[in-house]
């Protein structure tokens, strides 16, 4: 499956100070996952806090349209 970011989520990235690869570690290997309204919520554990990426599912893909801390 492969891994996009919207515009959005690559503006978060940059605001956020995170790095492509903690966003998918995070989505490949979260601590917590949660499905509501369609979407997927995922969770994880960094050493700087807790991230929370919010995707959708398609057919070959996982967009992932948010990223904040909790």
């Amino acid at each position: 499956m492969k891994i996009n970011f919207t515009f959005h989520a690559e503006l978060r990235l940059k605001k956020r100070k995170l790095s492509k690869q903690e966003v998918t570690e995070a989505v490949r290997f979260p601590d917590k996952t949660i499905k509501k309204h369609g979407k997927y919520y995922y969770q994880k554990r960094l050493e700087r806090g807790i991230i929370e990426v919010v995707a959708e599912i398609t057919e070959d893909n996982l967009n992932i349209i948010t990223i904040y801390w909790l």
